[in-house]
Formats: structure tokens, C-alpha cells, sequence
């Protein structure tokens, strides 16, 4: 049985929480991690839990020498230098199966296809690392709908959220390196598994076209003074100065190219969910059928008191982003399942095995990034964006949202 030797390039909150999901994958070892801050910690957790012995190396281009396949988990404003070094590597000999890049692809559409071409060039293939899609529950509720879908015609209304009280680390707050706010951090996931599930059954993942993009950005929680100087202390971002919103909605129009049906694909995404900790809600209707998802509701609750809770070192035992030690409380047995960490490196690992590209390729992540993009355009000039216009996709090639710009102030302020 071949296995799939993997090299990482980023030991932070999302590299740990893939580590832990492969624990349930086969076919896969770590067997090179970039020597950066935190990778002391990653290698000794794969040596512990049989992921491998990996070995740290000073360079990325030194690491592709060490492995079949690099998975790219560094902060946003890191990766186009990462790939080139990857595109480099492979050129002058490394014998690379494949690149994954954890969400988003790129920080703007020129990133985005930046990495594209990179890879492309570098004949690599490749796994755009966006795990709602992969969720055993979206995808089970899929499957037990089809002989639905396909006898009354697909869902054509899919709502989104993901919601949380905030990111952990100082960069993801930055918009300036991070490419803005929620919307580039979670509306991606949101509009990606919208499209997902209205997609009609077994057609491809970017068979619907996106025809019209409407969203409004807002700051609502962490504009206040009292919360910009808890930021300013904590991560030293300020928001006075260069602010990201807080809270993004709105709506994607996509057609169905054989039959000419528009279908809508909502999502909602916040940083201010002061509640058990990361919400995962969707819901989708159809002609007579319906599916929800929440990943609040666990088979498992525990109650901690208020004296029993002063012994809690940390809240996120139970679950990612929990803001509360005490009193009812859900934990998820296996959430790194349950958000589809497993199943999306499955599937990288089947397909770079095979010598394919994963379900989800960098072009579909190039066309996640387009849609945040537009959705960004759509908020600073309050109004729909028609992606049907050849002037408005000329537009977006180059555009770069005054949020990530740092110059959102007058946007999410006035």
C-alpha cells in the first residue's frame, strides 16, 4: 500500500487541527515540517500519535526533497512566496505529487491565480483545502436527498453561517495581512458550501455559473471603544486606524446552465458569537424537501458549575472558540471530524496517490477567492454586481477591497 509522505508549511492553530484529524487517515505520514515557531511542537505531536518521525528543515525548497506532497497552512500573506520556492524546487528536481493550500487561496484574485499559474507550472497537482465541503453531515443529508433532487429538481435556496467570537491570532485581524475581515476569513467557507449544496447531483463543483453577488460588511462589535482597545491590548491591531468588519451577509444568484434556473445562495458570518463557542448552521430548501445542519447540537453535554469552573485551564477543550468554562455545555467526541478535516486529506491523499488533482482543485479555490472578492466589491459600492458584465470581471482581475487595504474606515464607520 503506497503512502503519501506530506510536508507542512505552517505549525499554528490550523496545522495542529489537521495533525489531530489525521490521526483517522490512512495512507499518509508527516514527514517534513518548514523550522518555524510552534513546529517543535507539531513534529513531537506526529511522532507520539504514529503520523511519522518528521524532520525540520530551514527551507522550503530543501523540504521538497523530503517528501511527495506540501501542504501550505501558513498565515494568508505568506503563500505566493511559499509556491514560488515550491515552483523553484521542482524545477530543479524535486519529485513533488502535489501542493494543498488550506483556505483562502490567495488574499486577492491576483494571488489567487498567482498560485494557479504557479502550480501549473510547475506541472503539480493540487487540493484547495475547504472542509465545510467535506462535512459527513452536508454531505450524508446530500446523498439520503437525492432520489429527491433528482425526481423534484435541486435546492433553490442554501443559507450559510459560521460564526465565532474571533480569530487567535494577531495577523488574522490585521486586514492588511490577513485580506480583510470575516467575509475573507469565513464568508469563503460559507459561499463555497452554498454553492455545494445546490449543486445538482453529480455534476461538477463549479457546474453552477454565479451570475449576481449582493453583500453588506459591518463593524459592529469591535468598532466600539472598549472592544478596539481589548484588540489593540491583546493583538496590537488597531481598529481605530485599520479596521475589518466584524459582520458580513449577503446573497450569490448563480444559474444552472442547462436548464437557465437561478438558484440563491445565502451566507452570515460574524466574529462576535458570544455564545457555547464556533457555529456551524446551514439549511437548504427544496420543491416538497428540506436539510439543516448545526454543529451546536452534540450527542454529548456536560455541566460544569460555577466552583467546579474555577479549576478550567481551557475553555476550548469542548469545543474551537468556546467562550464559557461552566454551566451547560456541548463538546463534540470528534470535532476534527465532525468540520470534515479527515475526509478532505482522504481525499488529497487518494488523488495525489493516483497522480489526479483532489475534489476540490486550485481553480476552484481561484473561483471561491473571485466571489469574496465580488462580494467585497458589492458592499463598498452598495449595490448588486452583475458577473455577467465583461467590464465587471475586467474589474475584479485587479481589485483590492479598501478594507484590506487598511483604508476601511470611512467604509465601516460612517
Amino acid at each position: 500500500m503506497k503512502t503519501l509522505k506530506l510536508g507542512i508549511v505552517g505549525s499554528g492553530f490550523i496545522a495542529k487541527f489537521l495533525a489531530v484529524a489525521m490521526k483517522q487517515v490512512r495512507q499518509i505520514e508527516i514527514s517534513a515540517i518548514y523550522k518555524r515557531g510552534g513546529s517543535e511542537d507539531l513534529a513531537k505531536y506526529a511522532k507520539e500519535n504514529g503520523l511519522g518521525d518528521p524532520k525540520l528543515y530551514d527551507s522550503v525548497s530543501e523540504m521538497c526533497n523530503h517528501c511527495d506532497a506540501i501542504a501550505i497552512y501558513s498565515p494568508n500573506y505568506t503563500r505566493v512566496a511559499i509556491m514560488e520556492e515550491i515552483n523553484k524546487a521542482v524545477k530543479k528536481g524535486a519529485e513533488l505529487k502535489g501542493v494543498i493550500c488550506e483556505k483562502p487561496l490567495g488574499r486577492t484574485i491576483a494571488e489567487a491565480q498567482k498560485m494557479v499559474d504557479l502550480a501549473r507550472d510547475a506541472n503539480l497537482k493540487t487540493a484547495y483545502f475547504e472542509n465545510q465541503l467535506h462535512m459527513n453531515a452536508v454531505n450524508k443529508a446530500l446523498d439520503q436527498l437525492e432520489p429527491q433532487r433528482n425526481a423534484m429538481g435541486s435546492f433553490t435556496l442554501a443559507r450559510s453561517t459560521e460564526e465565532h467570537a474571533g480569530p487567535h491570532n494577531g495577523w488574522f485581524w490585521d486586514p492588511t495581512q490577513q485580506g480583510g475581515g470575516v467575509l475573507s476569513d469565513m464568508g469563503c467557507h460559507s459561499i463555497a458550501v452554498s454553492r455545494h449544496i445546490l449543486t445538482p447531483p453529480g455534476k461538477d463543483p463549479l457546474f453552477l455559473e454565479p451570475v449576481a453577488v449582493q453583500c453588506d460588511t459591518s463593524l459592529l462589535k469591535w468598532g466600539q471603544p472598549k472592544y478596539r482597545e481589548q484588540l489593540k491590548k491583546k493583538f496590537g491591531v488597531d481598529y481605530s486606524e485599520t479596521p475589518a468588519e466584524d459582520f458580513a451577509t449577503g446573497i450569490i444568484t448563480f444559474k444552472n446552465p442547462e436548464t437557465g434556473q437561478l438558484v440563491k445562495g445565502q451566507f452570515t458570518n460574524s466574529w462576535m458569537y458570544d455564545k457555547q463557542g464556533l457555529r456551524l448552521w446551514m439549511d437548504a430548501i427544496g420543491p416538497g424537501y428540506a436539510m439543516e445542519v448545526n454543529s451546536l447540537i452534540s450527542p454529548l453535554e456536560i455541566f460544569v458549575g460555577d466552583e467546579a469552573a474555577e479549576g478550567v485551564a481551557d475553555a476550548e477543550t469542548a469545543i474551537e472558540k468556546s467562550t464559557t468554562t461552566r454551566g451547560l455545555l456541548p463538546v463534540h467526541p470528534d470535532e476534527a471530524g465532525l468540520y470534515g478535516y479527515d475526509t478532505e486529506q482522504e481525499d488529497a491523499v487518494k488523488a495525489f496517490i493516483n497522480g489526479e488533482d483532489a475534489f476540490l482543485d486550485w481553480e476552484f479555490g481561484l473561483e471561491v477567492t473571485k466571489l469574496v472578492q465580488a462580494a467585497y466589491m458589492a458592499a463598498e459600492k452598495k449595490q448588486t454586481i452583475d458577473l455577467t458584465e465583461p467590464g465587471v470581471q475586467e474589474e475584479l482581475k485587479n481589485y483590492k477591497s479598501l478594507i484590506s487595504q487598511g483604508k476601511g474606515s470611512d467604509l465601516l464607520f460612517s
